[in-house]
């Protein structure tokens, strides 16, 4: 350890006692049950369900109140009394009306006061009062610590604490404590948030869920598909910028582009305008009750296939300047016969429905006509530079990667591409090859590589981002190859499927996830792989933890776009000092259901894995780290101060 930092660190610690006291306070919480973590993927900018699973706790918040009311207050007080905590400024609104007098309401303060306060110790009991200070309202921290910490043994301190309650309801402070109060539990019951990919695309409010996720306590993510798509356009990825625009129109979310990020996509509808008609193939998916006019469906179509248009040409000189990518059999617009409408593929031929081809010189289909690169060109410039999006992308690269290990389990949005046999399969790039842990760390290498480098549009770096959306041995990905072109343009189904890597059938081994995670340095007995990704067809049977419980899916539909397919609408993962919990989520209506009528939106509880023993401090990530300060501190101590 250098002269220097030991120097940097004696000016922190002055003297002996505050190394000590330092130590002593580090040794102390190692031996603490480790907090809860909270696991949830695939959120696909559904704001409103999202936000309902993280303020409820996957159930967490009404576990801890019915742990200690259950005696004292009925099945329906306790819903109430959750429901305040979940959303306090709409539920006081309704509560307050129901009230004829405010010393009726003033005695309810009183008595919802206290409640909270019971409730703080035992939500906050794994964690040091330090810990809890940093939770609790700033305007509010001295009058709350003096309720938490209060002793009246003596009865010498009775008036003081009455007066501090009859003034916060004098002064009228009793909302804003009692909302203060909420979020503090919200806050306590979850210390860490996994989100497991796919925060983007589908829903209509992934910007949003990045706020809130901006302004969370303790996080980290890892990256799906969706989001390195988002993550490539404002790399400077442009065919990463045709798709998501493309899947914007799709699901008919321009509003994100638009509204949210401040997008002009004029230039796009006036060239839309120019070359397409309606198209029923490019008219947008509306999801339930989602209404929109005749006109704003074929002002939609019109996008979509001028952009669907773009992406195709886009795609082609990627496919080959890259022989790494083994992409040929994706240049489409070289195998169509333009005059017959008809194409040739895998030694068949196939008739084209509803075709879009008006941009498209036979000569030199991907040829970019002047306006389509004006447009491109336009578009990535806004991208680059909208405020909110800059934001956005700069907080999911500081707190995402492809793949993390924490606390001894693996987690992953995708895949980790296998061969048949259950072998980490290879891709040769640049003259090396990679396969597995190696070739995650290049894909992440190169992913990091663009980002820091937008200026650089058709460097591999940038090409390969691409390649993690749609490329055969992508971790994010996972199949061989991705059908667009045919789910547009070819009504024999049989060309739209997408074969999945054999990762998808051999997680259900036990063996293989057991050798994947010692691929990844972690132990078999202990550890899990939390995967996201792939939607699990609960409605079928489909059992999410499989593997023995070494292998856990939780993309369970948070999408309203799979939840006919999986019958649910989604599954949160939770995992304390006793164990993991899984959590299966029913359909989530609307926040006002739930502020009526008290509803959670949980169904079924399954036990993943039961710890022997409860799971200390010690035994996780944070742990590790504690563990190396104290070990520097003893360094000063005998450096320094015993010498």
């Amino acid at each position: 350890m250098s002269k220097k930092y030991l120097d940097l660190l004696a000016e922190k610690y002055g003297s002996e006692e505050e190394v000590v006291t330092e130590i002593i306070n580090l040794e102390a919480i190692l031996n603490l049950p480790k907090g809860t973590e909270h696991f949830v993927s695939d959120l696909h900018g559904e704001y409103q369900a999202f936000q309902h699973v993280l303020r409820n706790g996957s159930g967490k918040v009404k576990e801890k109140i019915r742990d200690i009311f259950k005696d004292e207050l009925s099945e329906q007080e306790i819903s109430e009394l959750a429901t305040l905590i979940y959303y306090p400024e709409e539920k006081l609104k309704l509560i307050k009306g129901t009230f004829t007098s405010d010393e009726e309401l003033n005695e309810w303060y009183k008595t919802i006061i206290v409640r909270m306060l019971e409730l703080i110790p035992y939500a906050s009991s794994k964690y040091t009062r330090t810990k809890l200070r940093k939770a609790l309202p700033s305007q509010f921290v001295f009058l709350i610590e003096e309720l938490l910490y209060k002793t009246d043994r003596y009865t010498n301190k009775t008036d003081y604490y009455s007066s501090i309650m009859e003034q916060i309801i004098t002064l009228r402070q009793s909302d804003k404590l009692i909302a203060g109060l909420a979020y503090t539990i919200q806050r306590l019951v979850v210390d860490h948030l996994h989100v497991v990919g796919d925060i983007y695309d589908r829903g209509p409010e992934p910007d949003k869920i990045m706020d809130t996720l901006i302004d969370y306590h303790s996080l980290d993510i890892q990256w799906g598909n969706h989001d390195v798509l988002w993550i490539g356009a404002y790399a400077g990825s442009k065919v990463c910028l045709a798709n998501i625009l493309r899947i914007c129109a799709r699901y008919a979310n321009l509003d994100i582009i638009e509204d949210a990020y401040g997008i002009n996509l004029r230039p796009l509808l006036s060239l839309a305008e120019k070359y397409y008609g309606d198209n029923p193939a490019f008219r947008p998916k509306l999801q339930g009750d989602e209404r929109l006019t005749e006109q704003e469906q074929l002002q939609i179509a019109k996008i979509h296939q001028a952009i669907a248009m773009i992406q195709f040409k886009l795609e082609s000189p990627i496919i080959k300047r890259r022989d790494c990518f083994n992409m040929d059999g994706r240049l489409l617009l070289d195998k169509i016969d333009y005059e017959r409408e008809e194409i040739y593929l895998k030694g068949k031929t196939y008739p084209l429905e509803n075709p879009c081809f008006q941009t498209i010189d036979p000569e030199d289909p991907a040829r970019l006509l002047e306006e389509e690169q004006q447009v491109i060109d336009k578009l990535l410039f806004s991208i680059q530079h909208s405020e909110k999006l800059t934001r956005h992308m700069k907080f999911l690269m500081k707190k995402g990667n492809l793949y993390l290990k924490y606390n001894g389990n693996l987690l992953i949005h995708g895949c980790i591409p296998l061969d048949e046999d259950g072998n980490m399969e290879t891709m040769t790039i640049e003259g090396q090859t990679y396969g597995g842990r190696d070739l995650l760390d290049l894909f992440e290498e190169k992913l990091r590589y663009s980002f820091a480098h937008p200026e650089e549009t058709d460097d591999l770096a940038t090409d390969m981002v691409w390649y993690l959306w749609t490329g055969e041995y992508s971790s994010l990905f996972g199949k061989r190859e991705m059908t667009t072109f045919e789910r547009y343009f070819i009504s024999d189904k049989a060309t739209h499927k997408e074969e999945k890597n054999p990762y998808y059938y051999l997680r259900e081994n036990e063996e293989v996830c057991r050798k994947m995670l010692e691929d990844f340095d972690l132990d078999p007995d202990q550890g899990h792989i939390i995967n996201g990704h792939t939607p699990v067809k609960e409605i079928e049977g489909e059992n999410p933890v499989k593997a023995g419980g070494k292998m856990v899916v939780i993309d369970g539909g948070f999408s309203k776009a799979y939840q006919s397919t999986t019958g649910i609408a989604g599954y949160t993962l939770l995992f304390n000092s006793f164990g993991m919990q899984l959590v299966a989520h029913q359909k989530f209506s609307s926040r006002e259901e739930v502020l009526k009528d008290g509803i959670d939106v949980l169904s079924v509880r399954r036990l993943v894995d039961k710890e022997m023993e409860r799971k200390l401090v010690r035994e996780t990530n944070i742990g590790t780290e504690i563990q190396s300060q104290i070990d520097t501190l003893r360094y000063l101590l005998e450096e320094r101060y015993m010498k």
